[in-house]
């Protein structure tokens, strides 16, 4: 029977490093999974376990990569777990890193940063991907479960009509999403990575809160294109917008008008717009 591929790894490595200066303390947590590719073939079809690096050993090595790389940006990290797998086990022939980060964010007390308390942050969960082979190497980043909400500017108007069409047209609707944002490095890799993803992210937001969207493919398209002018350093970024509804609630059963004040939140079923846009 032909063998055809394979690949193995370890899920759901956490780990937090603590950086103490005196008594201002900085946190990163984040959540790893390690995937290999190589010659393994022969513990699948011949019981030989001789090339099988154990997924314990892949978290073990997780573990102490954090110890140097873990105070810098996910791509960075991500990149020394790779390489480490490909030079310390010559029949690695392509190691796979993703990261998501659980962000925290200083706490506040009597209006000041305090030095070693945290809250959870807001605005979504920080990833990267990255692919190392023996002769390349690809970094995306990026942010998912990234809830946003506009209460105005945003209408849907002018599309297919059948006897099966049953929404109505809108110029004024309430637009949300839980978006996510991938973004692909070029060949060459940024001096600063948290820089671009600030970068990203604001253009994001700002085509989003400060322009009318046509459709919510109107607005995939437009905060793609902002994002690639901000960032140079990226070639693609691909944007998954899912519908979060707001449905109008009515109260005229009980002699009530709502005025357009009650919402019923809904995000099943919900439409699912993805789109890629890549530099000329």
């Amino acid at each position: 029977m032909p063998f055809v591929q394979q690949r193995y790894g370890k899920a759901n490595v956490r780990v937090l490093r603590l950086h103490r200066q005196g008594d201002y303390h900085e946190v990163r947590e984040v959540r790893v999974k390690v995937t290999l590719d190589g010659e393994f073939t022969r513990a699948y079809t011949q019981a030989d376990n001789a090339p099988v690096v154990t997924t314990d050993s892949m978290k073990n090595l997780v573990q102490v990569l954090a110890l140097e790389h873990l105070a810098r940006a996910n791509e960075p990290f991500s990149l020394a777990i790779a390489q480490c797998f490909l030079d310390r086990y010559a029949h690695v022939a392509k190691a796979l890193v993703e990261i998501d980060e659980t962000s925290w964010s200083r706490m506040q007390v009597d209006g000041q940063p305090h030095d070693h308390s945290f809250v959870k942050a807001e605005g979504g969960t920080p990833f990267a991907a990255v692919t190392v082979t023996r002769s390349s190497q690809d970094i995306v980043a990026g942010i998912r479960d990234f809830q946003i909400m506009k209460t105005t500017q945003s209408g849907f108007v002018g599309y297919v009509r059948d006897e099966y069409t049953t929404l109505p047209e809108t110029t004024d609707r309430i637009l949300a999403t839980r978006l996510q944002a991938a973004w692909r490095f070029k060949s060459a890799q940024p001096t600063d990575y948290a820089a671009v993803t600030k970068a990203i992210r604001a253009a994001l937001l700002q085509v989003f809160a400060t322009t009318y969207s046509d459709s919510v493919q109107d607005s995939v398209y437009r905060m793609g294109e902002a994002a690639l002018a901000a960032a140079p350093d990226i070639a693609e970024i691909t944007l998954s917008m899912p519908n979060i509804h707001y449905l109008p609630i009515s109260l005229s059963h009980f002699g009530l008008e709502t005025q357009d004040q009650l919402f019923l939140p809904t995000d099943e079923p919900n439409g699912h717009i993805e789109a890629t846009m890549r530099r000329g």
